[in-house]
């Protein structure tokens, strides 16, 4: 059973990994030292060129059935979803079938004319699109709101078509909101439901086999967990019109396989590669529906797309080196510190924490 009290130490923000003297080990003694201070269980995994050459998995994925955690295990992505998503839209946009920076009424014809005309899809794609979060307030007066279905037009409606905040770019909002009009947006132009769009255009295409929506929950997927000594359950109810923003769920070989296709290959357009990759909240490290992290390996300084999900106990990292030199993914269910799997991930791939 995991230590609980390690557990514990991380989630409020354990330095545990604040030397960079773990690069020059091997990365059984990085996870070794996570796993005894932290409380980490879940799957590691390092590679390159979307295979990997180290694998680790910890603990259990079910723990009140003592499922061993295993590399090819399904867990809720998350956010890494946002990228999913991204990437969909920018096949959308190679095919001229949407502008990141047309007004969004040329997208959604029948979307709210005064806000429409001043939205773009690259504000959503970035969070900083000045819509407010209607959806979280719902939420918290509401707590079956996540067990009830609404299309994509009633979440469109009822969520997303508020007074805007601020002016559009003006700061960042990290919300769902956001990504509920992209859904919208793709499904309009493609006319199809937004989880057919991405599997036809985005995860076969990629051939990831083991990604799909959690709203159908994969066989055999890790439940996430809010504490583990005792097993307590944490729901992640993620309906169709928030499969954008966090509704997908993967395993660690796809997650691999994707960061080297997308960000390696000619999977993308030299201009599609260069607006995922270009930082549109430098405060926030923010580009298009991810992160893109400048990490400091041997004195260099080497640019990551850094991709992290985190909702109910889920945590996950898919960091990869844009030189292609090095991909990590770590994948955990018992609601460790975002900051702690960071630091673990930076770990790995050798770089110096951030000061």
């Amino acid at each position: 059973m995991l230590n609980r009290r390690a557990v514990l130490r991380a989630g409020a923000g354990l330095p545990l990994l604040s030397t960079s003297a773990f690069a020059a080990h091997h990365p059984d003694t990085v996870v070794d030292a996570f796993v005894r201070d932290a409380g980490f269980q879940g799957v590691v995994m390092l590679g390159r060129a979307g295979k990997a050459d180290y694998v680790r998995t910890v603990g259990y994925a079910d723990i009140e059935a003592k499922v061993p955690a295993k590399a090819d295990t399904p867990y809720a992505i998350a956010s890494i979803s946002k990228w999913l998503t991204t990437v969909t839209v920018l096949k959308l946009m190679e095919r001229g079938l949407l502008d990141l920076d047309a007004p969004l009424t040329r997208a959604l014809p029948d979307y709210r004319a005064d806000t429409g005309a001043r939205l773009t899809l690259r504000r959503l794609l970035c969070n900083a699109s000045g819509l407010p979060n209607l959806f979280i307030a719902e939420a918290k007066a509401d707590p079956t709101l996540l067990q009830t279905d609404l299309t994509t037009a009633q979440a469109l409606t009822r969520f997303s078509q508020g007074d805007l905040a601020f002016e559009p770019g003006a700061r960042f909002d990290y919300h769902p909101v956001n990504w509920i009009v992209v859904i919208a947006a793709v499904e309009r132009v493609t006319g199809m439901p937004f989880q057919a769009a991405v599997r036809s255009i985005t995860l076969d295409p990629l051939g990831l086999k083991a990604t799909g929506a959690t709203d159908a929950m994969l066989e055999g997927a890790a439940p996430s967990y809010r504490t583990v000594n005792p097993p307590d359950r944490w729901r992640n109810d993620r309906r169709p019109y928030l499969a954008a923003s966090g509704g997908y769920a993967s395993t660690a070989p796809d997650l691999m396989r994707a960061a080297h296709l997308v960000f390696d290959t000619d999977f993308l357009t030299g201009e599609s590669h260069r607006q995922l990759t270009h930082v549109e909240v430098p405060a926030e490290d923010y580009a298009l529906g991810g992160r893109v992290r400048r990490l400091t390996i041997e004195g260099r300084t080497v640019p990551a797309g850094w991709e992290t999900g985190r909702t109910a106990g889920y945590r996950l990292v898919l960091g990869h080196r844009l030189d292609g030199r090095r991909t990590v993914v770590l994948m955990n269910n018992t609601a460790l510190s975002q900051k702690t799997m960071d630091q673990f991930a930076d770990a790995l791939l050798g770089a110096t924490p951030r000061a």
